[in-house]
């Protein structure tokens, strides 16, 4: 197989440059796992959420919880816009 020629690997570079950059203004979350073994989410923010599994089971076991107390509290909350 012979090597890629320097503007095969600038035109290579381009197509992974315009993919990083559409799927960061796309909003997509993305999970992945920390070395210390935690889960981290990105792109809700400029940096990760990461917590461990049982802290992840006991925040999804009280979503509804914090659903009804996030309508409560919306107009204390800064929104997005605001």
């Amino acid at each position: 197989m012979a090597e890629p020629t320097y503007e095969e690997l600038k035109a290579r570079l381009q197509d992974l440059e315009k993919q990083v950059e559409t799927k960061k203004r796309s909003g997509a979350m993305e999970f992945r796992v920390s070395e210390k073994g935690g889960v981290s989410v990105y792109g809700l923010g400029r940096f990760p959420v990461t917590l461990y599994y049982e802290q992840w089971t006991r925040l999804l076991d009280a979503s509804e919880n914090l659903r009804a107390f996030l309508e409560e509290n919306k107009d204390k909350l800064k929104l997005k816009g605001q």
